[in-house]
């Protein structure tokens, strides 16, 4: 294809991200040009690890990842969630991670920002974790988020309950301030949150489908896979999986499939409300001057949720 669209995937790996690497990495319409790696569902050690394990499995190998944040902007990071990703970030499963043989090429931050200023307009970003790269590569360069074709992001609940606490979703939550300069820079944004992700899923039957074959992907996804399914078992009674991240890899390529909304959006940073994402719906008796001037963020509010899973399905078969 000749319109394929230059993405940098910044990732906190984690299964789910795992499985949207792959997606990613399987679209002909993307032309991925790195990782950057952050805190989040594990250590950034970790993560940085299990992102060569996924490329590594995909023989992608080539692919420059660059370790980035090992902690959020403010406050100190909560540590890894082992009852949801194992205590390797990837499920328990064994998956072998090659040796690092190669120096990254620079810190996150400092990656984005010569990417974007090599190529400007051209780059679109895909935020699978806490935002504290972005924010630290804004801070290194505050004309970036002009230069940037789109940041499409996993994280936030518009307008249903967190999955970290009553109030937040685990990226925001993760690194709340970080949260609110990305959703408060004047790049696009496109939010595709808890609103939709947990009401795509895939079940045992697609499970099945992306995990037969004697690939290595097949290999890895039978491996990190059991864990995640067990928690979702245990804490939504289901037999399947909540396609978080992958479903913002959906949206990028499927925009059609998302019911979207814009509103400016803002992210609390104190008391019981922290991480949570806020719109300003309007319809209040004083001006919200908290989010006056700042962009509309694009809100994915719902989906054709059944269309969303078999596209995932069918992109990750493309690596089996």
């Amino acid at each position: 294809m000749t319109d394929r669209r230059k993405l940098i995937i910044d990732t906190d790996p984690g299964i789910d991200d795992a499985v949207a690497v792959l997606m990613a990495l399987a679209c002909d319409e993307f032309d991925l040009i790195g990782l950057t790696t952050v805190f989040g569902n594990a250590a950034v050690d970790a993560t940085t690890r299990n992102a060569h394990a996924i490329l590594h499995a995909a023989r992608r190998s080539d692919l420059p990842i660059v370790r980035g944040a090992s902690t959020p902007l403010a406050g100190t990071y909560a540590g890894p969630v082992p009852h949801i990703h194992g205590t390797d970030g990837l499920g328990d499963g064994g998956v072998a991670r090659p040796a690092i043989s190669r120096d990254d090429p620079g810190p996150a931050a400092m990656f984005l920002c010569e990417q974007i200023n090599r190529s400007p307009g051209d780059v679109h970003i895909l935020a699978l974790g806490p935002l504290t790269n972005l924010a630290l590569a804004l801070r290194l360069d505050p004309s970036l988020s002009g230069k940037v074709a789109s940041v499409t992001l996993m994280g936030g609940n518009a307008f249903c309950a967190g999955n970290a606490t009553p109030c937040a979703e685990a990226n925001f939550l993760g690194d709340p301030e970080a949260g609110d300069i990305v959703l408060g820079a004047v790049w696009p944004v496109a939010m595709i949150g808890l609103d939709v992700t947990q009401k795509i899923v895939l079940d045992a039957d697609a499970l099945s489908e992306i995990t037969c074959g004697s690939s290595a992907v097949a290999s890895l996804l039978r491996a990190v896979i059991p864990c995640y399914r067990r928690f979702f078992g245990a804490t939504n009674g289901i037999d399947g999986l909540l396609c978080h991240d992958p479903s913002a890899v959906a949206f990028l390529i499927r925009p059609d499939l998302f019911e979207k909304k814009s509103w400016p959006m803002r992210v609390e940073t104190q008391g019981i409300s922290r991480g949570k994402t806020w719109p300003d719906v309007g319809a209040t008796d004083r001006p919200a001057k908290a989010w006056q001037d700042r962009r509309p963020v694009s809100v994915a509010v719902g989906a054709d949720y059944p269309t969303i899973s078999r596209v995932i399905v069918e992109r990750l078969r493309r690596l089996l």
